[in-house]
């Protein structure tokens, strides 16, 4: 596995619509695999509007998106679905193109998120949600040390079928101990 080379990730903004649209377009079948949003996906605009969407979700302190970079080119993105504050916690987004899969990307994005959500937000949970069988978000899940917590049955209506979704969580006390440990 190629890991890591050039990777950085900026906070999503209006300049990225137009490569994120495209990387969308090259990979719509790969995307479309586990993620009911991608037909509904049609234009530069669409795009725009997701941007303008999590960005005013990140000025209203619910959680940012970030792009995220190889070498310089947009790979996908990564954020917080919106903060829920009275229960402090959130669940992670995230995807890449295909040509960008296994060089620990997502892992990455996600590390960061982990950090920004437990550290500067003070965030008590954080969960990834994924459909059973999506084998690449399952290791990401639990390459980040979450807990399986269960299997919500039937959970997303995806390619004309009801898929489940596996949930997996960490809390911020147990990223506390894993981050002194990896010291």
């Amino acid at each position: 596995m190629a890991f890591l080379t050039d990777v950085s990730f900026d906070v999503i903004a209006p300049e990225h619509a137009a490569p994120l649209y495209d990387l969308i377009r090259k990979n719509r079948d790969f995307l479309g695999r586990w993620l009911p949003w991608v037909d509904g996906v049609t234009s530069v605009e669409d795009t725009t509007a997701f941007i303008e969407k999590v960005m005013k979700q990140n000025d209203d302190g619910r959680g940012p998106h970030y792009s995220i970079l190889s070498a310089g080119r947009v790979a996908g993105i990564a954020g917080f679905h919106p903060v829920d504050w009275p229960n402090r916690n959130s669940e992670l987004g995230y995807w890449l193109g295909e040509e960008f899969t296994g060089q620990g990307l997502a892992t990455a994005a996600c590390r960061l998120l982990l950090h920004h959500g437990f550290a500067d937000l003070g965030l008590n949970r954080i969960e990834i949600r994924c459909a059973k069988g999506n084998k690449s978000s399952i290791a990401v899940a639990e390459r980040l040390g979450m807990t399986y917590e269960g299997t919500l049955r039937e959970e997303e209506f995806l390619n004309n079928k009801y898929v489940d979704h596996m949930v997996y969580s960490i809390l911020s006390r147990e990223y506390e101990e894993q981050t002194r440990e990896q010291r």
